[in-house]
């Protein structure tokens, strides 16, 4: 009879080079391929109001051509080897990643260290790039339930980098030059400030060799304060002529390191994480009210929002505002320990299941180290999650709703929805338990 062969994995590995990148690996010994990418402390928020959209632009520019590759070349070599490339930016990171087998991760990184240390901003290519994201930002204005959501973010955060949308405007992207897109890497692409994280198949110590070598370039840390998220809340709303109302309503809510940030996740999944949740059962089984219904709780390392979404035709929304708010509000009151545990086993085997993906290790150990400066283990975690109980559920409801003003913003043929004063007054009740 044969005997299976344990998949065991190695403890994640890490060592700092001498001019402060942090290198972090873990070995799967068990998988064929291997990701990796480099995580940068820098986003939308690390913008003023005259570069919005800067930190987008850079990532897409940084595949279009370096001193060794043109955009073609780099396209190909990854795919020569079956591998994929891509990045993305956030309001507080930016990230480029790759997929490759366990021997083209030297490729991978090569490739990765020169996108990031020789891009040359070409102007064709700039312009080429430029129009690319003007047509990307044409697509989020065409697109209701992605552009409420920044109608959201600047509605909580006004007249701040944190309330600014990620992908800038089409008039500030046009004017940005070569010479902007190099000034800001060198300020804010700083070794320090830079993860480069890999897992799957993966040779920690030749990993760091060739970081080493091909990374040594990038420039030493420089003092820098991104400007303080401020929430202000508020309401925003825009008559259109479409099929739905789409809605969002939140409130300020909490940090990464806040001692109520597992709560908030459990909180976000009982109240709108599943088909499970208060409101799904309520909303749409129930009454009908909607197709899609849920609730988010994004955090940042200063600040966070809580907030549901919902869409729906414009002779329901007279009704969802109040079911809406309700189930909200609900949650300062009786809650069953099935809700809770049910939430917690969501949350736990989401973060189980992420473990098996060496995609998702990666960006765990990236995003981990440049918000709290270290790896936090699966059982701390758990441990944290299985400690959210009914009562720090009803603490954190009522925390919500008694400390900030409510955002509220609609888009679509809204003539029904009621005014943001009588939206507002619907947890003022509530707020004074």
């Amino acid at each position: 009879m044969s005997k299976a062969t344990p998949m065991t994995m190695s403890e994640p590995r890490m060592t700092t080079l001498d001019n402060g990148l942090r290198v972090i690996s873990e070995d799967m010994p068990h998988l064929e391929t291997a990701s990796l990418g480099v995580w940068v402390d820098t986003g939308a928020r690390n913008e003023t109001k005259e570069t919005n959209g800067i930190s987008h632009l850079l990532e897409h520019m940084a595949f279009k051509g370096t001193k060794r590759r043109n955009a073609q070349q780099i396209a190909e070599e990854i795919e020569n080897v079956g591998g994929h490339l891509n990045a993305y930016t956030s309001r507080e990171q930016t990230a480029y990643f790759a997929r490759v087998l366990k021997a083209d991760v030297p490729l991978a990184l090569d490739i990765l260290a020169d996108i990031l240390q020789h891009s040359v901003f070409e102007g064709e290519e700039l312009a080429r790039e430029q129009a690319v994201v003007i047509q990307e930002i044409g697509q989020t204005k065409d697109t209701p339930d992605d552009l409420v959501f920044d109608y959201f973010q600047e509605t909580a955060y006004p007249d701040q980098a944190m309330g600014r949308s990620i992908l800038g405007t089409a008039e500030g992207v046009s004017g940005f030059g070569r010479d902007d897109l190099i000034g800001y890497m060198a300020q804010h692409y700083r070794a320090p400030r830079m993860i480069l994280s890999a897992a799957g198949r993966i040779d920690h110590d030749a990993l760091v060799a060739q970081a080493g070598e091909v990374l040594s370039a990038l420039p030493a840390a420089c003092e820098e304060s991104p400007e303080a998220a401020r929430y202000g809340g508020g309401d925003f709303r825009e008559m259109r002529d479409l099929e739905q109302v789409h809605l969002l309503a939140g409130f300020a809510a909490v940090s990464y390191e806040d001692p109520d940030f597992y709560v908030a996740q459990v909180f976000s999944t009982l109240l709108g994480g599943g088909m499970s949740s208060r409101l799904f059962q309520e909303v749409r089984e129930k009454r009908g009210l909607c197709y899609s219904v849920y609730s988010f709780a994004s955090s940042y390392v200063d600040g966070g929002v809580f907030g549901v979404y919902a869409g729906t035709g414009e002779g329901d929304v007279a009704e969802l505002v109040p079911a809406v708010c309700g189930e909200i509000a609900g949650m300062a009151g009786p809650i069953g320990e099935d809700e809770v545990a049910r939430a917690r086993a969501q949350l736990k085997a989401g973060l189980m299941m992420s473990l098996e993906s060496p995609s998702s290790r990666c960006e765990q150990f990236g995003r981990q180290l440049l918000i709290f400066g270290r790896l936090l283990p699966t059982s701390e975690i758990v441990a944290r999650v299985d400690a959210v109980d009914i009562a720090a559920l009803n603490r954190f409801a009522e925390r919500l709703l008694s400390e900030t003003r409510p955002t509220l913003t609609a888009m679509g043929p809204i003539r029904h929805l009621e005014s943001y004063d009588g939206f507002a007054a619907r947890f003022a009740s509530t707020a004074t338990l």
